[in-house]
């Protein structure tokens, strides 16, 4: 059984899952993720699209084990990472559940595991 603190170190596999999911799903329902674009960016849809297309071609990286792509997945998720901390804030903002607000919330400092598991993924 992998320990507590193996599930929030997801390794180069799990990045590769989350960011073909995540990247396709930029794709299929842009609507979910512009809503949480900072509301100070323009062109709200093509931001999200250019992320997605960012997530898939990180994940191909990572599967080919090219050099370039665990640099270039830590950098993608700290750009995108406003849009986790507007998430938070509107959550907050709009008085959602306790439970909606813990998980916005919580996506913030869940960030770090994820650049440390893509900066580690080219050692792997």
């Amino acid at each position: 059984m992998p320990s507590l603190g193996a599930l929030f170190r997801p390794g180069r596999r799990g990045l590769i899952g989350l960011f073909v999911g995540s990247g396709v799903l930029h794709f299929v329902v842009p609507r979910v993720y512009e809503s949480i674009v900072p509301a100070f960016l323009p062109r709200k849809r093509e931001l999200v699209y250019l992320s997605g297309l960012g997530e898939l071609v990180c994940a191909g990286g990572l599967v080919k084990r090219t050099s370039w792509a665990g640099p270039a997945t830590a950098a993608l998720l700290v750009v995108v990472w406003p849009a986790n901390i507007s998430m938070a804030i509107d959550s907050s903002r709009h008085h959602q559940s306790v439970l909606r607000q813990i998980a916005t919330w919580g996506r913030v400092p869940g960030q770090i595991p994820l650049i440390r598991a893509a900066l580690a993924a080219g050692h792997e």
